[in-house]
């Protein structure tokens, strides 16, 4: 395996865009983990260790930005990107995401797959 490969971790429970981004991702050589709720999605971010999370908001057992306030607050997943991508589109919505440490907010009905990817590998430039 590719020492440089990198994770993503997308928590999201429409497994139709689960499905889309996957394939997009693993065909762009990104190693993929796929949470379909937020629980399950804190569990892979701290086992995994992705370098970046694509965090739906509207989850089932934990919503995105409880999910996002957990991770920006435990010492071992603090520092991985996270990236809301989220139908929930109102300015307030995006400055909570981005103030609780969002590195970006997206807006999915507004983005295609390969404008997300490119936000991904914007973000993981950071990383590097």
């Amino acid at each position: 395996m590719n020492i440089d490969r990198k994770k993503i971790l997308i928590i999201e429970d429409d497994n139709m865009i689960n499905s889309m981004y996957k394939t997009r991702f693993e065909a762009e050589g990104f190693e993929v983990f796929v949470a379909d709720n937020g629980g399950i999605g804190l569990e892979l971010a701290k086992t995994e260790k992705p370098d970046i999370i694509i965090l739906d908001v509207i989850l089932p057992q934990l919503d995105g930005f409880s999910v996002l306030d957990q991770i920006k607050k435990d010492k071992t997943t603090k520092n991985i990107q996270v990236i809301m991508l989220t139908n929930l589109g109102t300015e307030e919505d995006k400055e909570k995401g981005k103030a609780m440490g969002a590195f970006d907010y997206l807006v999915k009905a507004s983005l295609t797959p390969g404008q997300v990817s490119e936000k991904i590998k914007q973000a993981l430039k950071i990383l590097k």
